[in-house]
């Protein structure tokens, strides 16, 4: 079988980008497609036999701003020929579901979420009234052609119960729940002495972008005076530390898993103020046998086990998100629930899912 894996673009780390290392194990012959490849942030591709780009990869500025070449997007990924493929399998939350095949050539597509700038997000990436008004035609277009690529996939699968009401409810299409892959062994016990960041310190694993909310937690943190470390980069870093303005909250940067791993054994609980699609990190978070306190809202809903793997806090405030780290400070956790917690989400369930779904051999 001759299967190649199509990814919207290839220059960021994140949960995405290990799902497609999973498929990479499943699938290592196969070549990634993508919009746009930036080497030097995206280090992670490279196992892969080849990384093949779009034309967009020779426009000014593609590699770092993408989203410049947003109405360009549908024309990128249409371009591509799989007519050589038994198999192609898209990952994406943007234009990748829209790659158009033969009818002899299976597209599987792994939904992280419907185009959130599009449709769940559109109100927080578009505030501004005159931007609303400017972008109008471009976002009408990009809608239209966004529900036509969602129908050309064979098999439509949801990385969650969230995420597969999102797909009916903006698409008009059933999807398949297959929980993403995480290798819970890279972040469980015994992690050695001179890998674990011990300390007093709640955690924060994020890309420093805008809807992951991590200015919500500085806003607490820096009343609370408690130490807070944060993992990750991102467009928002810049802004985050000039609003960090107690010494109490570092900032460590993008750290290999072995160094995060050591940050996950050592902290008291991790923050996850942002409503995900899923929510990768809480269950990393959980296989290190840490609780979560999380923003009651999406993913996190069917990770955690609230009072047991950790709390929710009702709303993005920061006196909701005090209110449970005080309740917080006040309970005990058990390990043993939250590393049976997170082997609902093991990498063998992913690729022994997958492989019934396109029929891979026992």
């Amino acid at each position: 079988m001759k299967v190649a894996l199509v990814y919207d673009r290839v220059n960021k780390w994140g949960g995405a980008e290990r799902v497609l290392l999973a498929l990479h194990e499943l699938f290592p012959d196969a070549p990634l497609y993508t919009s746009v490849y930036n080497q030097e942030t995206a280090p992670w591709a490279k196992v892969f036999p080849k990384v093949i780009p779009s034309f967009l990869q020779t426009f000014p500025f593609a590699k770092s701003r993408h989203d410049l070449y947003a109405p360009l997007m549908p024309v990128a990924f249409e371009s591509f020929d799989f007519s050589e493929y038994d198999l192609v399998i898209s990952v994406t939350s943007e234009a990748a579901k829209g790659i158009i095949t033969k009818p002899g050539t299976q597209h599987v597509c792994y939904c992280l979420t419907p185009t959130r700038y599009l449709w769940s997000g559109y109100k927080q990436y578009f505030k501004n009234d005159f931007l609303k008004i400017v972008t109008k035609p471009i976002v009408s277009y990009l809608r239209a052609w966004d529900k036509v690529a969602a129908q050309r996939p064979d098999i439509m699968l949801a990385i969650s119960k969230n995420v597969s009401s999102r797909i009916k409810k903006f698409y008009g299409k059933n999807s398949t729940l297959v929980y993403p892959p995480v290798d819970a062994s890279n972040f469980q016990f015994p992690v050695p002495s001179s890998q674990r960041k011990e300390g007093d310190y709640f955690l924060v694993v994020s890309r420093l972008v805008l809807y992951k909310r991590v200015g919500l937690v500085i806003e607490v943190f820096n009343r609370l005076k408690l130490p807070l470390i944060i993992v990750g980069t991102g467009s928002e870093e810049k802004s985050l530390k000039m609003q960090a303005k107690s010494k109490n909250i570092k900032f460590v940067g993008q750290v290999s898993d072995k160094e995060l791993a050591g940050y996950y054994a050592g902290c008291r609980a991790v923050i996850f103020p942002q409503e995900e699609d899923f929510g990768i990190v809480a269950v990393e978070a959980q296989a290190a046998s840490k609780p979560v306190i999380a923003y009651k809202a999406g993913g996190a809903l069917e990770i955690i086990v609230d009072g047991k793997t950790g709390i929710f806090f009702d709303k993005q405030t920061s006196s909701s998100q005090k209110d449970a780290i005080d309740k917080f400070s006040k309970m005990k956790f058990n390990e043993e629930d939250c590393t049976n917690s997170a082997r609902r989400f093991s990498k063998k369930k992913f690729a022994s899912q997958f492989g019934r779904l396109v029929k891979l051999p026992e």
